[in-house]
Order: C-alpha cells, then structure tokens, then sequence
C-alpha cells in the first residue's frame, strides 16, 4: 500500500443526519487536532435545522458529500486517518453500516475505514427502549425500533469498531485513541 507523506496522521469525523447530541459532538470536534470532516448531505440538514455551523481549528479540512462516489475516501488508502469517528449515527446510518451499503460519504468512509483496517468509534443514537433527545424546538422523547437496537448490537460485533452510546463513552473512547496515538508516535 502507498503511504501518504502525512506528517501527523489525522482523526476523521463522519458527520450523519442525527441531531442527537449534535451540539456536544460539535464541541468535541472543536477541541480535536488533526482533524477531517466529512460531511453528509443530511448532516449538512442538520446544520441548518438546529443553527450550527463548523467553527472549527484552522487546520481543520472539511469534506462535503458533493460526488457520486464520494471521492474524500482516498485517503483511507494512503495511511492518512488513524481513527473515524461516526458521530453522531443515525439509526439509517448505522443500518446500512451493518448491511454494507455505502452509498454516501459517511457510510462510505466506514467501509473504507473497515477495508483499509482504520479503527472507528461509533455514536449510535438509537441506543435505548426509550430515549430523550434535543430536536430543533426542544427536548423530545423517541421510541427506537427493536430493528434500530438490534443493529446497533450487530454493529458491536464488528472488526475494529467501538460502539459508544452517550457523550461520555465518546469521549472516553477519543482519550483512549489519543493516548494510543501518543504512545505509538513516541
């Protein structure tokens, strides 16, 4: 495999069209060096809907879900991403994480990220017989379907993919990486 001349191996973040905990990944990303975005088109919805924009660190790149065959994925091949993050995953998301369908940037960075043996953390929101979460006008209740919760449970199963279910395990999960990251460059 060709190697990229990458100084510092970057994070890249998969943004979906969740808006569970969207502001508190948003936070985490902002705090994250070397990092990628990519940014699908629901997320881009997302955006929009609960007024928030990517105020993110200079060096920050930006993919947004704009090719039919979501050409950003590349670099997988090129050992320039050492983590994806997912997050946060909508249930569609993770769905079709689960049966191999990549037919946009998120789903297909995880299958590039899977092929190409990039760890990835996962923030699967439909976690939960019952949930709480922030839509644009407030907090809602939401009821996941059996399916929902038995694909993130399949999801769990797979190779090099942590699956986290709130802000805490996301974070805890990102600390592990780093501290991983800072061991290995040592």
């Amino acid at each position: 495999m060709k190697k990229n001349n990458v100084k510092t191996p970057r994070f890249g973040w998969a943004l979906t069209g969740s808006g569970h905990f969207f502001k508190e990944c948003l936070a985490i990303m902002r705090e994250l060096a070397d990092l990628d975005v990519f940014v699908s088109l629901a997320a881009a919805e997302v955006m929009r809907m609960y007024r928030q924009n990517l105020s993110l660190p200079p060096s920050t790149r930006i993919y947004k879900d704009t090719t039919a065959s979501a050409a950003p994925v590349g670099n997988f091949y090129y050992g320039v991403y050492h983590t994806l993050i997912v997050a946060p995953a909508t249930s569609n998301t993770v769905a079709k994480c689960v049966y191999g369908i990549s037919d946009n940037l998120a789903t297909n960075v995880f299958a590039q990220a899977g092929k190409c043996r990039v760890p990835t953390i996962v923030f699967a929101c439909d976690t939960a017989p019952e949930l709480d979460t922030e839509a644009p006008k407030g907090m809602v209740k939401v009821y996941p379907r059996r399916v929902d919760l038995e694909n993130t449970e399949r999801l769990k199963s797979f190779e090099d993919t942590i699956v986290v279910e709130n802000v805490g395990e996301l974070e805890t999960a990102l600390e592990a990486r780093l501290k991983w990251l800072k061991s290995y460059s040592s």
